[in-house]
């Protein structure tokens, strides 16, 4: 049964608060080795291994670890986007070529992102990719994800529908962060695989 945003919010709220909390108590040093196991996990992936294009993103302060990954695409070959947030919490895109293309930006009072510094290739960049890998916070036995609750991928995920692009799409999280249901919204859309340290979970 698919919540209505006004029952589901609350719940959506408190579930976040908890994830974080957990997060952030997570010590550096699982941090680090959980981010190295994701990059291997991660290439495994069939998506992943034949992918020339991969919207991504970088991670900030207690996420999944992501540079590992983005820096062993890159090796690969692979063409990888990050987003940059704009003021309608849309998202632009630009590539990644190296940790020395990224810049440091700070949004209103919400942590500093770090974002391409180069040329910006427009919001439906993202809808050339074969893979999009998303941030979250939990994902369930469905493939349903909680997000951080700004809006900004359930408008890449609506952008992509419009544009008929069907990019495999993958959320990286910790082991503890696959549980057996999130709430639900009638804009909410399932993703295909999770990959965690200790490997990946395909859906439907």
């Amino acid at each position: 049964m698919r919540h209505s945003a006004r029952p589901g919010e609350p719940d959506k709220r408190t579930l976040r608060r908890e994830l974080l909390t957990v997060r952030d108590r997570l010590p550096d040093g699982v941090l680090r080795e959980s981010a190295a196991a994701l990059a291997v996990r991660a290439l495994e992936l069939p998506e992943l291994a034949h992918a020339r294009v991969v919207a991504a993103y970088v991670s900030v302060g207690s996420e999944p670890g992501t540079l590992a990954l983005l820096d062993a695409l890159r090796a690969r070959g692979v063409r990888v986007l990050l987003p940059a947030l704009l003021p309608d919490n849309d998202l632009d895109w630009g590539a990644y070529t190296g940790p020395d293309s990224l810049t440091r930006v700070q949004h209103g009072g919400r942590m500093a992102l770090f974002e391409p510094a180069g040329e910006r290739l427009g919001p439906d960049a993202v809808t050339g990719a074969d893979v999009v890998l998303l941030p979250g916070l939990a994902v369930d036995a469905r493939g349903m994800r909680l997000g951080r609750g700004g809006g900004s991928y359930d408008r890449v995920l609506a952008r992509l529908e419009r544009a008929g692009a069907h990019p495999s799409l993958v959320v990286l999280l910790y082991d503890s962060e696959v549980v057996e249901r999130v709430p639900e919204e009638p804009h909410d859309r399932p993703v295909h695989a999770v990959v965690t340290p200790s490997g990946a979970r395909r859906f439907g």
